[in-house]
């Protein structure tokens, strides 16, 4: 196959870069240096004259409190720019896999999201988020829709990386206590793509998916579990969602089930106790 992966400096790009895709595929990483996906004309020209079969979107708007402030920004990337994906796949007959997230979801639940739950976003990126799955819909192009939540890695910014450097700062931290999810390594969920995407039948299993790391933890479980495996002192102090206001609402609930990506392609989920351990080790190498 010839692949395009878009977004391909942030954490899970840098990953798929990382792990590879199959020695018989050609790759074509790119960022928006390379390849401006808010441009559906240069969209459509990269596809075709590189002969794309399979488009892998990492792009996306992640800047949950400044999406409240500038949308617009949110929707050209979120939304515009994957609307711009689904209708050139669609027309050169490409396969899209994208990435979406829990926040699509409402946070109220008290088990786990199936892909059939009822969506409800209450932010701007989970509004922008349900946007792009449903332009994808729309297009009637060939697609994958993997659902994610509190995606980390040693690439990029994220959730473990800012409280290690915080911890490097303060001898206490004081972090949300009654927001459970679970944590998702994007190397584990790099690993999953490369997996779906090596199924010789993956054209007949299109569809929304949900990819998370297994369990079920606290931001203040992670941060704490985050100390112990770096060997950091730093004391970690739960408080209530109440108590860090923030101009987004983040979901109380936002465990995701994976059963139908593990029963339709047989992937493996990782416990997020183990990934964590696994990519600290990682880390060290590095």
């Amino acid at each position: 196959m010839n692949i395009l992966v878009t977004g391909a400096g942030g954490q899970l790009g840098s990953e798929l870069r990382k792990i590879g895709f199959s020695p018989l595929d050609e790759v074509f990483f790119t960022d928006v240096a390379e390849l401006d996906i808010t441009d559906r004309k240069a969209v459509e020209n990269y596809v075709s004259r590189n002969e794309i079969d399979t488009i892998v979107n990492c792009a996306a708007y992640t800047a949950v409190d400044k999406a409240e402030e500038e949308p617009e920004k949110a929707e050209l990337v979120n939304v515009k720019a994957v609307e711009n994906l689904a209708e050139v796949a669609e027309k050169e007959g490409c396969l899209l896999v994208h990435v979406s997230t829990d926040y699509v979801f409402d946070g109220t639940a008290s088990e786990p999201y199936t892909e059939k739950s009822p969506v409800n976003p209450q932010t701007v990126y989970g509004r922008t988020k349900l946007a792009g799955e449903r332009a994808i819909r729309k297009s009637g192009c060939l697609a994958i829709i993997v659902r994610t939540a509190w995606l980390y890695s040693e690439f990029g910014g994220n959730f473990m990386k800012t409280m290690l450097r915080l911890a490097g700062e303060k001898g206490e931290l004081h972090v949300v206590c009654d927001q459970v999810g679970t944590p998702t390594y994007a190397a584990d969920l790099a690993a999953a793509i490369v997996h779906m995407l090596a199924d010789e039948s993956v054209a007949d299993k299109t569809g929304i998916y949900h990819f998370s790391n297994e369990g079920i933890c606290s931001w203040c479980d992670f941060a704490r579990e985050i100390m112990r495996l770096s060997g950091n002192k730093c004391t970690v102090n739960g408080i209530t969602t109440a108590e860090y206001p923030a101009k987004a609402h983040r979901p109380a609930y936002s465990v995701l089930d994976k059963t139908k990506i593990k029963q339709t392609f047989g992937v493996a989920v990782p416990e997020w106790r183990e990934a964590l351990e696994r990519m600290m080790r990682t880390r060290d190498e590095v």
